[in-house]
């Protein structure tokens, strides 16, 4: 590059400066560049220009070292020129996408011809310049590059979300507590809020966890689950926060912790109330300063997580009991969210039963279509102590023993079959109607006599005909 061409891209720089200004088209996009060019002029003044719109430039004097670097790490662009000894722009073009498709390619050159540029755009260069470079026409495609890459990256984070095992989707449940938490999911998601989810075991709470991170602007970043309960408070530290070399024996190099590790993500604290107290005093130091201190370490290290925890316990009570942080409570409380046991949602349960049993015929590609109403109607009638995730085995249970193409009430497991059925109030202490008793009568005697139409009226006292006219009467009916 003459005098003449550095002294004209000082001026194209300077009036680039107007684009960095309030009201110029809001805040462009930033990105890893790679810079390729075998004249070492050029590349500097291209280099200190991408600089300071922001980017991380990374500069490569030729093609053979452009292609060492490109081994080494991923770049959202490269930019290359193209007539260089050895290595040219169109081998380093090859090499990058070859090593890294979504990179975008801008070849560079001071020879252009029509040729030169279809031959670059037929091997997926994305642009094509020409030295002099005017400095507003390389930063608005590097711009519009990046944007390209933005757009790509927010396709798949919405196609990941669709098919992700882990949406709101997942959620299942009609009830109302159930619609109005689903309904709030998404809200949440959207705030960087810490969040608190209490509930009993068994209940989902990690599901909606997962759920409120995969729609939240960190879905890309990683979500990070631990079990409070399981670990020790000395490991617990090591993992969470790593340790400097030579921490304690055995520290032969510095490791960074899981919190580091997650950074930009979400980590989650299931069984928080199990933490012990001077773990929630070191991490109280995170959720307030975003920031920690590796063990052994006097440096503080600055980290940008979300923070959700998960706890079966009641945490006022552990905080009376001095077992718990009250400034960690309110910390960590900021979005409370409660799952209801299942005992209380059971209209939930017979979604929650087809569910489960899609998964299990998916997984061994058995030929059942679901659960007799005898034995949904016992399904739907008991408690559930280990709530969801005790349904969730018993549907797997009784989709093994199964013999016809729905599960029968004598598939279903004895705690089920035997229960007592003169559980009289309900969950919300009403009272049942005589109606709703002999209904549920009916279907606990079918259950017992394998539908035996003469047996059971027998049982109950009644004729065939009468028999039948309860069964129309209360809709139930074989399948």
């Amino acid at each position: 590059m003459n005098r003449i061409e550095e002294h004209g891209m000082r001026n194209e720089e300077a009036k680039s400066e107007d684009l960095r200004r309030p009201g110029a088209g809001g805040i462009p996009p930033r990105g890893r560049l790679l810079l390729v060019d075998d004249d070492a002029v050029s590349l500097k003044n291209t280099a200190r220009f991408l600089k300071r719109r922001g980017h991380d430039v990374t500069s490569a004097t030729g093609g053979k070292q452009a292609l060492s670097k490109i081994r080494k790490g991923i770049f959202d662009v490269v930019l290359t020129d193209l007539m260089m000894d050895e290595v040219n722009g169109i081998d380093v073009l090859r090499f990058a996408k070859r090593n890294s498709p979504d990179t975008e390619v801008v070849i560079i050159t001071g020879y252009a011809t029509v040729a030169s540029a279809i031959e670059a755009m037929k091997k997926g260069a994305c642009h094509y310049l020409q030295k002099p470079l005017r400095l507003d026409e390389l930063d608005c495609v590097v711009g519009n590059a990046l944007e390209k890459i933005q757009l790509r990256n927010e396709i798949r984070r919405l196609a990941a979300k669709k098919d992700s095992p882990w949406g709101v989707e997942q959620i299942v449940g009609q009830s109302p507590v159930m619609i109005a938490l689903k309904k709030l999911i998404p809200q949440i998601a959207s705030t960087n809020s810490n969040i608190l989810i209490t509930g009993e075991s068994g209940t989902g709470k990690e599901l909606v966890a997962r759920a409120i991170h995969q729609l939240s602007p960190r879905a890309e970043k990683r979500f990070l689950a631990m079990n409070c309960a399981s670990f020790s408070e000395e490991l617990l530290a090591n993992e969470l926060f790593g340790h400097e070399r030579e921490a304690y024996t055995g520290a032969v190099s510095a490791r960074p912790g899981l919190l580091e590790s997650a950074d930009g993500g979400t980590i989650f604290f299931d069984e928080v109330g199990d933490m012990p107290l001077s773990m929630q005093a070191k991490l109280l130091r995170v959720v307030q300063e975003r920031e920690l201190h590796r063990v052994g370490g006097v440096r503080p290290v600055s980290i940008d997580v979300r923070i959700m925890g998960a706890t079966n316990k009641d945490l006022k009570k552990a905080i009376q009991a001095g077992l718990f942080r009250q400034d960690f409570y309110y910390r960590l409380n900021v979005v409370p969210l409660h799952l209801p046991p299942l005992a209380e949602r059971k209209e939930d349960v017979p979604l929650l039963v087809h569910h489960f049993l899609k998964k299990v015929v998916r997984r061994s590609n058995r030929a059942l279509l679901g659960f007799s109403p005898e034995a949904m109607e016992l399904m739907r009638r008991y408690d559930y102590p280990g709530n969801v995730r005790e349904l969730e085995n018993i549907v797997e249970r009784c989709a093994a023993f199964a013999t016809e193409e729905r599960v029968q009430a004598e598939d279903l497991p004895p705690d089920i079959k035997e229960m007592d059925i003169f559980s009289f109030p309900r969950e919300d202490h009403s009272f049942r109607t005589l109606e709703e008793l002999e209904k549920e009568y009916i279907y606990w005697v079918m259950a017992r006599t394998g539908k035996n139409k003469s047996q059971v009226a027998r049982i109950l006292g009644i004729d065939r005909v009468s028999l039948y006219r309860k069964l129309k009467k209360y809709q139930i009916v074989e399948e």
